[in-house]
C-alpha cells in the first residue's frame, strides 16, 4: 500500500538526519501496523453474523409467530413489537455513551461488552420463541424477554460497530473489512432465514384444507392442535441452533481480532451525554446521512416485517414463503461483491441511487400482476440485489462521516461509538413505530388470529404495506441523500489529512521516546 503525502515528508526528514536503515525501521511498522490479513478481516466479519442472524429471524418471523403460533391479538402483538423496538432504540445511545467512557482493558475497550453480553442475549433469544403454558401473563412474558434480548444485543452490536474504527487506522483497510463484514452479515441473514424458515416450514399449523373447513369436528380440532404443537417445537429447535451459532461467532471474533489502542493521541476529557448528543447533532453530514437512510431503511424494514404474511395471505403461497424469503437473501448475498466494486468504481452516492432504486419496479409489479409462484421467485431474485445494497452502503458510509468529524474536530476523541449508536437509535425507534402501526393496521383490517385464511381487507392492507408505502419512503430518502455533502473528492481529501495527522502523532511519539532514551 502506497504511503500518503505526510509519510513521504516524514521519510525525507529522516533521511536528512539518520542513516537509511533507521528510516526503514521507522516507516515499515506504520504500513504493517495498519494492514489487516484476510484472516483478521474474516474473524472481524464473523462478529457481525449474530446480529443479522437473529435480526433476520425476528424481522421475518416474529410478527407471524406472535399472531399465528403464540396466538396473540394483533393489538397486543403491535404493542410488543413497538415497545421492544423502542426500548432497543433507547438503549443504543445509552450503551454508546457508556462504551465511549469505558477504560481500556487487557482485551480492549469494546471487546468486554461483547463477551459479557453474549450469554444473556442467547438465553433471552431462546425464551422469545417459547410459548409459555399460561394465557394471562403471555404478553408480559414476550415483552420482558424481547426487551432483555434487545438490550443485550445492543451491548454486543454497538461496541462491535464502533470496533470498525479500532481494527486499523487506514480507511482502505477499514472499507475492505467492512465489505467482508457485509458479506458475512448478509450470509448471516441467509443462514437465519434458512434455519428458521426450513425448520418451521417443514411443519404447518394449517394441516389440510378439510381440517380447516371442518374445524368443529374432533378430528379436525385434534389435527390442528397437534400441528400447532409441532410448529411450537420447530420454533424452539430453530432458536436453539441459532443460539449455538451466536456463541461460536463471538468466540471467533474474540480469538481473531485484536483491538488497537490509539497510542500517541492526546486524551481529551470524556464527553457527557449532553455533549455527546450535541456532537453528533451538530455535524451536518451525519444528520443528512442518518435521515436519508432512515427513510430508505424503513422501507426495507416494512417489507421485511410484513413479507411473510404478504406471501402467505395476499399471494397465497403458504407452503413456499420460507423459500421465497431465502431466495431474496441469497440474491442479496451474491450481489455484495458487485456493489463493493460499484461503489469503488463510481462512488458511494451513485451506488446509493442505483442500488436502492433497483427494488422499486419489483415492489410495484409484485402487487400489480396476478399471483404466480414462478413470477414471485423471479421478482424475489431481482429485489434481493437491492437488499444487498441496502445492507452494505449505510455501514460503508458511516466511517466516512466519523473521519470527516475527526478532521474538523481533531481534539475530540473517544466519540466513535456515539455516532454508531445514535444512528442505530433513530433507525430502530422509527422501525418500532412502523412495525407497531403496520401490525395494528392488520387488526383494523380484520385479521383473525390462528386462522388459515384472512378477509380480503387484510390482503389489501398487506399489499399497501409492502409496495406503495416503501416506494414513497425510498423516494423521500433518496431526495435527502442528494444533499449529503461528502463526495469522493472530499472523502479522499479527509483520508489524506487523517493520514498526515496519524503520521504527525507517530513522529511526535517517536521523538519523545528517543529523547527519553537519550536522557
Amino acid at each position: 500500500m502506497a504511503r500518503g503525502e505526510g509519510a513521504e515528508q516524514y521519510a525525507v526528514t529522516l533521511l536528512a538526519v539518520k542513516p537509511i536503515n533507521t528510516e526503514i525501521k521507522a516507516v515499515k511498522p506504520k504500513d504493517s501496523r495498519n494492514r489487516l490479513s484476510v484472516c483478521n478481516k474474516l474473524c472481524y466479519a464473523f462478529g457481525g453474523a449474530p446480529y443479522q442472524i437473529t435480526g433476520s429471524t425476528l424481522g421475518f418471523f416474529l410478527q407471524i409467530y406472535l399472531l399465528d403460533v403464540a396466538q396473540l391479538d394483533p393489538f397486543y402483538a403491535s404493542i410488543i413489537l413497538f415497545v421492544g423496538r423502542a426500548w432497543d432504540a433507547i438503549t443504543d445511545p445509552t450503551v454508546g455513551f457508556l462504551v465511549s467512557r469505558t477504560k481500556w482493558t487487557g482485551v480492549g475497550r469494546m471487546m468486554p461488552w461483547i463477551l459479557v453480553s453474549t450469554p444473556f442475549a442467547v438465553l433471552a433469544y431462546f425464551l422469545i420463541w417459547y410459548v409459555p403454558p399460561f394465557e394471562e401473563g403471555k404478553v408480559v412474558w414476550y415483552l420482558i424477554f424481547y426487551c432483555l434480548f434487545q438490550s443485550m444485543q445492543t451491548c454486543f452490536h454497538v461496541p462491535y460497530s464502533a470496533l470498525t474504527m479500532f481494527i486499523s487506522n487506514d480507511q482502505k483497510e477499514r472499507d475492505s473489512a467492512t465489505a467482508y463484514r457485509m458479506m458475512v452479515e448478509v450470509m448471516g441473514t441467509v443462514l437465519g432465514t434458512a434455519i428458521q424458515g426450513q425448520i418451521v416450514g417443514a411443519v404447518s399449523n394449517c394441516p389440510t384444507e378439510s381440517d380447516v373447513f371442518d374445524g368443529t369436528s374432533p378430528s379436525g380440532v385434534n389435527a390442528t392442535r397437534r400441528s400447532l404443537d409441532e410448529t411450537k417445537q420447530a420454533y424452539l429447535v430453530a432458536s436453539g441452533v441459532i443460539c449455538i451459532i451466536y456463541v461460536l461467532c463471538t468466540v471467533v471474533l474474540f480469538l481473531g481480532v485484536k483491538e488497537k489502542k490509539e497510542s500517541g493521541r492526546k486524551k481529551s476529557e470524556p464527553l457527557t451525554f449532553r455533549q455527546g448528543l450535541w456532537v453528533v447533532a451538530s455535524h451536518e453530514p451525519y444528520i443528512k446521512l442518518v435521515i436519508g437512510f432512515l427513510f430508505t431503511t424503513l422501507a426495507f424494514m416494512l417489507l421485511e416485517g410484513n413479507f411473510a404474511l404478504f406471501i402467505t395471505y395476499a399471494l397465497g403461497h403458504r407452503n413456499d414463503f420460507q423459500n421465497i424469503l431465502l431466495v431474496i437473501m441469497v440474491s442479496g448475498t451474491v450481489s455484495i461483491p458487485f456493489w463493493q466494486w460499484f461503489l469503488n468504481r463510481f462512488g458511494k452516492k451513485m451506488a446509493v441511487y442505483f442500488g436502492i432504486t433497483w427494488a422499486v419496479p419489483f415492489m410495484i409489479l409484485i402487487v400489480s400482476i396476478k399471483s404466480n409462484l414462478i413470477v414471485s421467485y423471479l421478482f424475489s431474485v431481482a429485489a434481493g440485489v437491492s437488499v444487498g445494497a441496502a445492507f452494505l452502503l449505510p455501514w460503508s458510509m458511516l466511517p466516512d462521516v466519523v473521519d470527516d468529524f475527526k478532521v474538523k474536530n481533531p481534539d475530540i476523541h473517544g466519540h466513535e461509538a456515539l455516532f454508531y449508536s445514535f444512528y442505530v437509535f433513530f433507525i430502530k425507534f422509527a422501525s418500532g413505530v412502523s412495525l407497531g402501526v403496520s401490525t395494528l393496521s392488520l387488526k383494523f383490517a380484520g385479521y383473525v388470529t390462528g386462522q388459515c385464511s384472512q378477509p380480503e381487507a387484510v390482503s389489501l392492507t398487506l399489499k399497501v404495506l409492502v409496495s406503495p408505502v416503501p416506494v414513497v419512503l425510498i423516494a423521500v430518502g433518496l431526495l435527502i441523500l442528494r444533499t449529503y455533502p461528502i463526495d469522493e473528492e472530499r472523502r479522499q481529501g479527509n483520508r489524506k489529512l487523517l493520514q498526515e495527522m496519524l503520521n504527525s502523532e507517530a513522529d511526535s511519539e517517536s521523538e519523545t521516546s528517543e529523547l527519553r532514551s537519550n536522557v
